[in-house]
């Protein structure tokens, strides 16, 4: 068997060390990083001896909750939801001048509806030395007692959403159709 250069053995033993301190580098970045990975694991599972399987469990039993918390909020929604169905929820007003000598819009006629447009009527003319109030039913946005123009505008300002600032002209009358 041939001997092998001295030099060419010293450039081998040179690389060898090289190499195995690059290694060396490698392998404590490594060990850094496996240290952090377990850390945040441990963390992340809930503490010393806890398992992968144990931290699932917990999480699907916080889901579990969290799903039964959503349909609980989800029937009390449908629950308010049929209670605001019967409020007023749909306002319109008319102010207008009942008698030609009389300034100031002072008499109105104001709907109080609810979203199936039932309700109220309310209306006041103001005279020189009297008020007069009216209420009337509403029902589907009809009434079986004659309405005024300006209590038909304060329904349709009702239910359209928008303010009715002047009445409809005069002769308009609003009766609930037969059924």
């Amino acid at each position: 068997m041939g001997e092998l250069d001295p030099q060419v053995l010293a450039i081998v033993a040179v690389a060898a060390a090289g190499l195995s301190v690059v290694t060396l580098f490698i392998a404590l970045l490594v060990g850094l990083r496996l240290r952090r990975v377990r850390r945040e694991l441990r963390d992340a599972l809930g503490g010393e001896g806890a398992s992968v399987v144990d931290a699932l469990g917990r999480h699907g039993g916080q889901i579990d909750d969290l799903r039964r918390d959503v349909l609980d909020l989800d029937t009390r929604a449908d629950e308010l939801r049929g209670l605001l169905r019967g409020t007023v929820s749909k306002v319109g007003l008319v102010r207008y001048d009942a008698f030609e000598d009389m300034g100031g819009a002072l008499s109105f006629s104001a709907a109080l509806l609810d979203e199936q447009g039932d309700g109220v009527v309310v209306s006041a003319i103001n005279g020189r030395t009297e008020t007069r109030c009216y209420a009337k039913p509403i029902e589907r946005a009809g009434s079986d007692s004659n309405l005024s123009g300006e209590e038909s505008a304060a329904i349709d300002a009702a239910l359209s959403g928008r303010s009715a600032s002047s009445p409809p002209p005069s002769g308009r009358r609003r009766r609930r159709a037969a059924s």
